[in-house]
């Protein structure tokens, strides 16, 4: 037990170790040493992550919780630093871990030549660091570290060109963004703390049915009150919201691709956008006990879905069309533990980390053969010229799009048909918005695939004189990535509807869809026979033949439907105006705010009125006093007599 114990922390503190070494001493160790150390102590948290995982998931070892130390003790409240290892915690530290070491190695061909290399990877490790330290604690208190360790280096990524505007805007609108989601979410720990006396998993969550069968009402407003558990549930989400990027806290995620590319595949992948996903997952004692907060996480995500998808559409940056694939793709998951599928949604997370990070470092390599051009307007007929990376990225889009047998189909369908057959209120609403999404995934996804690599060629001469396929460093991952993005899905199927998580998760009978879907579908083989007639696999073939006539046979078909359908396209290249309405409400309301206090506060009271007000206060009495001092001696006298004259006659009355 204590040997698995030091494995865990050596697991966790290797990446933390990189970035102290690559940021500390970059300069002294070098490009080389950076390397080394880096992609060195990352390539030891991955292999202790697979002892991990084989030594909890196959020889089906009890979970592990322990704490190394004690935090602080407040009024007899113990918050403690502790670990629990269980089978959720093993699966996410070898997602991370397998993504963040590619993403590693990708970086070194990606930032060559870049001035701040050492300081980049030792952002990303720290990055993975963060992440670890979420998922692998067995309290909310060291949860919430990890939530705002990822949430800082993701601003210090997304700004890495910090001499750029746009991405220092960017980074700015990522870290407000996720603060607003943080106070729901310290909102929620403060009413744990409140309601269940501790901030341990372990003792939280043995008190939730005890509380639940009571049904406390909590206040708020002064006038309205709620259910303790929904309520909790309803702030922690908001915090899922934020760093998930759920609607309508969405608006951040496609900034971040202001960062170098290997940072979106690492945010984007398997890192902090997950982080909500996994956090109800893991928090499913709680969730299970309210209807309210389920059907409130299966709306919100089928919306994500839809609505985030359909914007991907009329995107040219071809960082930007995977980004709003990300935000669609987590709604999907969000969905999936709406309806309490909650090792489904997992299961998505899985195998969306393997094909988005595919996608994401298949679309660097563009951009590095392109010289760093990201407009997909000006690329066309690339496939002769990066023959690799066209094959995995095709490979990534027909995962993106649920096509069988790639791994995205199966999780994907599986979502689809839990939402469908639940209980949960809204449904059969939020099922058909799923539905229609994989149509939208289908349309943007290989319309960013046929402009970029069919077509007619729209690059400069000088352009196609470079173009070349990317170096090893770059098409290794790739290669990698190729592998669970096809064989992911067909592997974990089945452990998927048969209790792989184990006792990490909780359902409620009543809420047990993915208990019918295990007598629906008893193999991987019976549901790729269902799935290639089902509605979702029909849309999506729908979706690419029609980017392939309108991007393809006929190019000019999309220029006219904008044309035609200017109010749609402008509606959708603006985002629905919610960015356009937060600058402005929040922005631009700030600023009001601002200019007001400046003008009041520091002009007016400061400024006028303490500052210069004083000095004028003692100019004015100077000059008052000043008349007293004229030299006449008959004046001095004068006054004198006077106030002799008047103290005398003070003191005669008070006779």
């Amino acid at each position: 037990m204590a040997q698995i114990q030091v494995i865990a922390l050596i697991l966790l503190l290797s990446p933390l170790l990189g970035c102290l070494i690559a940021g500390l001493l970059g300069k002294v160790i070098g490009i080389r040493g950076c390397n080394i150390v880096t992609i060195g102590l990352m390539a030891v948290s991955f292999a202790l992550s697979c002892y991990l995982f084989d030594y909890i998931v196959i020889q089906h070892n009890p979970a592990l919780n322990f704490n190394v130390f004690s935090w602080a003790v407040v009024n007899g409240l113990s918050f403690n630093v502790g670990f629990l290892i269980d089978n959720i915690t093993v699966f996410m530290m070898l997602v991370v871990n397998f993504v963040s070491l590619l993403v590693h190695i990708y970086s070194m061909g990606y930032m060559e030549g870049d001035s701040g290399y050492q300081r980049f990877f030792s952002y990303i490790s720290g990055f993975t660091f963060a992440m670890l330290s979420l998922v692998m604690a067995n309290n909310f208190l060291l949860l919430f570290f990890g939530w705002e360790g990822v949430g800082l280096v993701s601003y210090l990524l997304i700004g890495f060109w910090f001499k750029r505007e746009s991405a220092n805007y960017a980074s700015l609108k990522a870290f407000i963004a996720n603060r607003v989601g943080d106070v729901g979410f310290l909102l929620g720990l403060a009413a744990i703390l409140m309601y269940f006396g501790s901030l341990d998993y372990a003792q939280a969550f043995a008190q939730v049915p005890t509380i639940a069968a009571a049904s406390p009402a909590m206040s708020y407003w002064g006038l309205h009150t709620a259910n303790v558990i929904t309520m909790i549930c309803l702030f922690l989400f908001v915090g899922a919201i934020g760093k998930s990027a759920q609607v309508p806290l969405h608006i951040w995620l496609e900034g971040s691709m202001e960062g170098p590319t290997p940072i979106s595949a690492l945010i984007h992948a398997a890192t902090m956008v997950t982080a909500g996903v996994f956090m109800v997952a893991r928090l499913s004692p709680l969730f299970e006990f309210s209807e309210v907060a389920l059907s409130s996480v299966l709306i919100i995500g089928s919306i994500t879905a839809l609505f985030m998808g359909i914007i991907g559409i009329v995107q040219t940056d071809i960082k930007r069309v995977v980004a709003y694939s990300t935000l669609s793709q987590l709604g999907y998951m969000m969905a999936a533990q709406g309806v309490s599928a909650y090792s489904i949604g997992l299961f998505h997370l899985m195998t969306h980390a393997a094909f988005k990070a595919l996608l994401f470092l298949a679309a660097g390599s563009v951009i590095i053969g392109m010289h760093h051009e990201q407009d997909m307007r000006k690329m066309g007929g690339l496939r002769k010229y990066m023959p690799i990376t066209y094959w995995c990225m095709l490979l990534g889009a027909l995962a993106l799009c649920a096509i069988p047998p790639f791994s995205g189909f199966y999780s994907k369908d599986l979502i689809i048909e839990a939402v469908q057959n639940s209980t949960i209120h809204a449904h059969k609403l939020c099922g058909w918005m799923l539905v229609a999404g994989t149509f939208v995934t289908a349309l943007y996804t290989f319309r960013m695939f046929f402009m970029v690599f069919h077509g007619k060629e729209r690059m400069t001469e000088e352009q196609k004189a470079h173009l070349h396929e990317s170096p090893l460093s770059i098409l290794i991952p790739l290669i990698a990535l190729s592998i669970p993005t096809f064989l992911a899905g067909m592997i974990f199927f089945e452990p998927a509807l048969n209790g792989f998580f184990g006792n990490s998760i909780f359902v409620l009978p009543q809420h047990n869809v993915v208990g019918q879907l295990q007598q629906a579908y008893t193999s991987s083989w019976q549901f790729l026979g269902h799935g290639i007639i089902s509605l979702p696999f029909l849309l999506a073939l729908l979706g690419i033949a029609i980017s392939y006539v309108c991007y393809v046979l006929y190019p000019q078909v999309p220029d006219k439907l904008s044309r035609w359908f200017s109010w749609l396209y402008l509606l959708l290249k603006h985002k629905y105006g919610i960015d356009a309405a937060y600058d402005f409400i929040f922005g631009g309301g700030s600023r009001v705010v601002g200019f007001i206090v400046w003008r009041i506060g520091d002009v007016f009271i400061i400024d006028k009125g303490l500052v210069n007000g004083s000095a004028k206060s003692v100019r004015t009495l100077g000059n008052i006093l000043r008349k007293l001092q004229s030299g006449y001696l008959y004046h001095y006298a004068f006054a004198v007599i006077v106030g002799l004259s008047l103290m005398l006659g003070w003191l005669y009355l008070q006779k």
